[in-house]
């Protein structure tokens, strides 16, 4: 026989079992993702998480206080090992002496769905208006100038008035179903990403997935996440705008910068090495406690 499968609750997420049974499950690990979560795993499974049982806790997001000296809320504790998503986290929050790995995102890979019909630019964001400077909104004024955009996601109907273009111009299409939303955003030339601060957006890893030629602002994870011969990443307004207008006006260098962006995707963010590399944290966690 082999070794006997981990078993991990993820505290928060929902499971067959009601929360007093965990009390009698045997847990190898406990994945924690918000600090409310701790008191939380405590009292469901009777246990403390990091002295009874091995804790991983995952850090999605920047800091959301000073990019440099803001403190993570798990710093300096020998009790659990931090994980970020991207290098970028790991090297903004303070994380004191606390054990960190970084394991990078991993997307399910949509297929190489990109035609490029449409001469327009793509990009997704999820409340555009309100997240505005955030997000890099504001930026698709500028860029909409030289290149057509529709802009997918969460309440992006209005998103053309708030930035004062006409609606041919920045066109907002909603927040469609995923399989319909890279079917469309493959229709078009390029994938615009603007965000100031994020950790790094798994919309511009879909669009890469799909093959399309990405035009990045180059902040956070997405200046080392997006290679030159995947597209073009500036913090030049100037520069993502000539680059948009380039693409479009060229189909096949937008299709042979997509078809790089696609391989360079499959290589570094795959589903199978995102699953590889968890196994292996989790598989060395547990080991680690038993010694």
């Amino acid at each position: 026989m082999g070794p006997r499968p981990l078993r991990t609750t993820v505290a928060g997420r929902r499971r067959r079992d009601t929360p007093e049974a965990l009390a009698d499950e045997h847990v190898d690990v406990v994945v924690i993702q918000r600090p409310r979560e701790l008191e939380l795993a405590q009292r469901w499974l009777g246990r403390t998480p990091g002295v009874d049982v091995p804790m991983i806790y995952v850090e999605h997001n920047t800091p959301s206080g000073h990019a440099a000296t803001t403190r993570h809320p798990m710093a300096d504790r020998d009790d659990l090992t931090l994980v970020h998503v991207t290098e970028f986290n790991r090297l903004m929050w303070d994380n004191g002496h606390t054990r960190v790995r970084v394991v990078p995102h991993g997307v399910l890979d949509p297929g190489p769905l990109y035609t490029g019909e449409l001469e327009r630019a793509a990009t997704i964001v999820n409340e555009p208006v309100r997240r505005w400077r955030v997000t890099g909104t504001d930026l698709l004024a500028e860029l909409s100038d030289t290149t057509p955009i529709d802009v997918f996601g969460m309440e992006t109907d209005h998103v053309h008035t708030a930035l004062d273009r006409p609606h041919d111009r920045v066109c907002g299409h909603g927040d469609l179903r995923q399989d319909r939303l890279h079917v469309e955003v493959a229709r078009r030339r390029v994938f615009v990403h603007t965000p100031r601060w994020t950790s790094l957006g798994l919309s511009v890893l879909e669009a890469m997935h799909l093959g399309m030629p990405v035009v990045a602002v180059a902040t956070t994870e997405a200046a080392a996440a997006i290679p030159p011969e995947a597209g073009v990443v500036s913090t030049d307004v100037s520069a993502l705008a000539t680059a948009l207008h380039r693409f479009v006006a060229e189909p096949d260098l937008a299709q042979l910068t997509g078809k790089a962006a696609r391989q360079w995707a499959q290589t570094h963010f795959g589903i199978d090495q995102f699953v590889e590399r968890w196994n292996e944290l989790l598989t060395d966690t547990v080991a680690g406690a038993r010694r």
